[in-house]
């Protein structure tokens, strides 16, 4: 969950980090975090922000298989970079141009145009290497190996890739079992089989200590297919499946479409036609869909191929023309790259004419903003007077719009997109019972909320009921990090009532910032008791504490975390109000031998009964 801050350009650059986290776990949610940071950043004129945003959209995309829109995305991240290193020509500028054509790079190797790929790939080499950034080096140099490894000039892409292999080696880089594979790849294609395992061994160890589980995919692509020459098909079966498993988790349909195209090979080679035929389909339908041209001749072939086995010449002779037409459109886009590369060069130098004029004019429209400010100014003046007429509403206006910002609070989009986030994932990963489980949990909760949300006391089995749902929920999502126990002592009556989600927030805080940051797992202990005519509402956890979660967050914004203590603050005064009677909150430090052990948060609230 974000923390917002009152920097508009601390938020975009917090969207960008999150959404940067998620490429590789959750491509849909990079996109969600980044058109945040994109409309931040329309808002507040954050050209850089605005910048990144795009790069990260950009590489969502080629995880979606998406790569027109990616290009573009790219492209537009190029020319906003380009505007601000005008201004200002620092590391972090240069860093993120760089960034952005060494994914551009990446989307034209895929689509097969090697020109386009190699020229992006060195521009952000030439980048990476003006501002000294060793890992970033190591990564432009793997890329330019990969592209002369694919126009088959081994020794030119070993002298990259193994320049490369020893900066990660310096410099400890996770993107070393990349490099590695690429090299042991290199090897096998020129039949040095016992090198090509060695390589693809050490990377497999790199990878069991990374989360690059795109990189993972491909090595495992790689040994199916070593283990396919070697004549062991069970692994090679084993590695190839595991490939398309990877793959299909990350919607990464270019990757996808490899790997059934070697599991119907492997079948093929065992003349299981028809079990093949599935495989080969689903490969040719991922090509087509995201445009591959090389993988769409590949699998046209073998469907022909298969359809011949089968003694189905008709449609043998179909893919057969299909297969000529693909190879024939790869020779023709082969000769016609050499003239897009200089259109593209022309229509980057007219962009550039275009930004120079643009900038003349920005300067004619600063002077006409100038004479809008007064005009702002004037109208700041008058919602400032309507903001005053507003805050002389009525006690009972004031309770609803507490309220309804506490459930809002709670019930926010992030929690409801990660929920569905992880159901998602559970029918990928564990299969619809699982899936089916979580989503019936979420509902119930959805349903206990909106059905109490609205009243200004919810029983206390129902809001327990609530709390059970959330901590399951929870326990779920963070794959039980932490267990959980809520107790209700004798002294508390069915028909006492508490106000709708006050408790929650606090049951949050102890997950995200106390048992998260745990090493290890924790326990959290939600008690309800009857003391001196008051209602106590306990809640309790073994994690990191106060002073370790402040420290941790010294560099975050913590709006959020005041606004959910403030809220609950003034809707303890207004219970004071009605009732005239207490209703107070204590968070205190847990220790044990001097060491910090948890946080224990007290409400104590007047008792009331619901009628």
């Amino acid at each position: 969950m974000l923390i917002y801050t009152k920097i508009d350009t601390s938020k975009v650059n917090e969207y960008n980090k999150i959404a940067d986290l998620y490429k590789e776990i959750n491509p849909d949610s990079t996109l969600f975090y980044a058109q945040k940071a994109t409309n931040l950043s329309l808002k507040s004129d954050f050209t850089f922000g605005l910048a990144t945003a795009y790069v990260n959209k950009g590489n969502a995309s080629i995880i979606l298989g998406d790569y027109p829109n990616a290009l573009k995305y790219f492209k537009t991240a190029q020319l906003e970079f380009r505007k601000v290193l005008k201004e200002d020509s620092g590391k972090k500028v240069k860093s993120g141009l760089a960034r952005a054509y060494a994914s551009s790079g990446v989307v034209y190797s895929e689509q097969s145009n090697q020109i386009l790929a190699l020229k992006n790939y060195e521009e952000a080499l030439q980048l990476y290497q003006e501002i000294d950034e060793q890992a970033n080096v190591s990564k432009a140099l793997n890329n330019i190996g990969i592209i002369y490894k694919s126009q088959l000039n081994y020794p030119k892409a070993l002298e990259y890739l193994k320049k490369a292999s020893k900066i990660q080696t310096e410099t400890g880089e996770k993107n070393a079992a990349v490099t590695l594979t690429n090299i042991g790849a290199i090897y096998f294609e020129t039949g040095q089989n016992k090198n090509a395992i060695l390589y693809y061994n050490k990377a497999k160890k790199l990878f069991e200590n990374t989360d690059n589980a795109r990189g993972y995919a491909l090595l495992c692509n790689y040994l199916g297919d070593y283990y396919r020459k070697e004549k062991d098909l069970k692994l090679a079966n084993e590695y190839y499946t595991k490939s398309l498993n990877l793959y299909e988790e990350l919607q990464n349909k270019f990757g996808a479409s490899l790997s059934l195209y070697n599991i119907a090979g492997l079948l093929q080679d065992q003349k299981k036609y028809k079990e093949a035929m599935p495989f080969a389909e689903k490969s040719l339908a991922y090509a087509k869909e995201i445009g591959v041209l090389d993988q769409t001749y590949h699998s046209e072939k073998l469907l022909s191929e298969l359809y011949e086995a089968l003694n189905d010449p008709k449609s043998a002779l179909e893919h057969y023309k299909n297969y000529v037409q693909a190879r024939d459109s790869i020779i023709n886009e082969t000769t016609s790259q050499k003239f897009a590369l200089a259109e593209v060069n022309y229509e980057y130098r007219k962009k550039e004419a275009l930004l120079s004029e643009k900038n003349k004019r920005q300067i004619q429209f600063v002077i006409f903003s100038i004479l809008g400010a007064l005009l702002l100014i004037a109208l700041v003046l008058v919602i400032y007077n309507r903001m005053q007429v507003k805050r002389q509403l009525t006690l009972k206006k004031e309770v609803a719009e507490y309220e309804q910002k506490a459930l809002h609070l709670q019930m926010n989009p992030h929690f409801v997109f990660n929920c569905l986030s992880s159901i998602s994932s559970f029918i990928v990963q564990n299969g619809t019972d699982s899936a089916l489980k979580y989503l019936s949990k979420f509902s119930k909760l959805m349903r206990l909320t909106l059905e109490y949300s609205k009243g200004s006391l919810i029983p206390i089995d129902k809001e327990i009921e609530s709390l059970q749902n959330y901590l399951e929920l929870e326990k779920l999502r963070f794959h039980d990090k932490f267990e959980f126990e809520i107790r209700s002592s004798e002294r508390v009556e069915f028909n006492m009532g508490l106000p709708p989600l006050l408790i929650q927030p606090f049951v949050e805080n102890a997950i995200l910032h106390g048992i998260v940051p745990k090493d290890g797992t924790g326990k959290i202990e939600v008690d309800f008791d009857v003391e001196n005519e008051q209602l106590i509402c306990t809640i309790k956890d073994d994690g990191i504490g106060l002073s370790e979660s402040k420290h941790l967050k010294e560099n975050s914004v913590t709006a959020h975390k005041s606004m959910a203590l403030g809220i609950t603050k003034k809707r303890l005064e207004i219970m004071e109000s009605i009732t005239s009677k207490s209703a107070q909150i204590e968070i205190t430090e847990l220790e044990s031998e001097n060491k910090k052990t948890g946080t224990k948060v007290v409400l104590r609230l007047p008792v009331q009964y619901i009628p």
